[in-house]
């Protein structure tokens, strides 16, 4: 897919309805010549939209208007170079466990987490925060995460949690103001929400934060499953993370997950992790729920919303 294709794409299925400022800005790159020869210039796995719109915003730049990202983008190229061959989408969106939140009550307790691409480790405490499935709340305190749940009954509470661990190839830390600055810059232009929950779930963190290690999916995830403490149910998942992985590591990670004990759930998209005959997915899920191998459901990429149909 060309670079140009990519981001008409993103303004299409992920922008759409979700963030008008990325999906006019999105649409604008893709006929852009200057920025699209500009990116042209990267790898082609560091040309992606979330990327590309996050370091501007972290650099002060401007997203609202596509003429304005223009200008800046080409009068500060080597800078905004040298932080995407850098940085990767780190997105740590706490409103993903409301979607991991189904599986997880059913599975036997206590739970050992372990997230693989944990970024800041904020997807690590589902057991702190609070759910609202329509009228349906479950947990307590904050940030309280918002549901929309189809074909499935909302939990009756939240897991017990003995164990939480992350694994990244860059770790972010919650107390470092530069790392909780990015983990910001990654927010969408609109979504003001999102950015109180970031701030509720970061202060959730820094109060016993995780064990977060560096380290490769494949090389270094058995020895850091093997922490987990005996007599908890190990839990190994992931969310909208193996994107960033080339196809055949992700197959290699599958190969080494599946001869861990306990379980794993993986929250991605369709096309970067093999599934069975799907349904036809609700207008903007992109991403497919599944436990074990089998998929469950349809989640919304920031756990917006759950359409289950196993």
């Amino acid at each position: 897919m060309t670079t140009a294709a990519q981001y008409a794409e993103f303004a299409a299925h992920e922008a759409h309805g979700v963030s008008p400022a990325y999906e006019r800005l999105s649409l604008a790159v893709s006929r852009d010549d200057e920025v699209l020869a500009l990116l042209g210039t990267l790898p082609p796995a560091k040309r992606q939209p979330n990327l590309l719109f996050g370091v501007v915003r972290l650099l002060g730049g401007a997203v609202e208007d596509p003429a304005s990202f223009h200008d800046y983008t080409v009068a500060n190229w080597p800078a905004i170079e040298a932080e995407m061959r850098t940085r990767a989408t780190q997105t740590n969106e706490a409103g993903r466990c409301a979607v991991l939140l189904p599986v997880l009550a059913t599975l036997p307790q206590p739970l050992a987490l372990l997230e693989v691409g944990a970024s800041a480790g904020l997807c690590l405490y589902p057991d702190r925060y609070a759910y609202r499935y329509g009228e349906h709340v479950v947990g307590a305190g904050e940030p309280v995460l918002d549901c929309a749940a189809t074909g499935v009954a909302p939990p009756t509470g939240v897991p017990e949690v003995v164990w939480r661990a992350g694994l990244d190839l860059n770790p972010l830390d919650v107390t470092d103001p530069a790392d909780l600055a990015w983990l910001d810059a990654l927010i969408w232009p609109e979504h003001t929400h999102r950015r109180a929950r970031l701030r509720a779930a970061a202060a959730v963190a820094a109060a016993e934060p995780p064990l977060l290690v560096r380290g490769d999916l494949v090389d270094d995830l058995p020895a850091l499953a093997a922490r987990a403490p005996a007599g908890a149910t190990l839990v190994v998942f992931h969310t909208s993370v193996m994107y960033q992985v080339p196809a055949p590591r992700r197959k290699a990670f599958a190969d080494v997950v599946r001869g861990l004990p306990g379980h794993w759930i993986a929250n991605e998209n369709p096309d970067v992790l093999p599934n069975d005959a799907l349904p036809e997915p609700p207008g903007g899920a992109p991403n497919v729920l599944a436990l074990d191998g089998t998929p469950l459901a349809w989640t919304r990429s920031h756990g917006q919303a759950i359409t289950w149909f196993a």
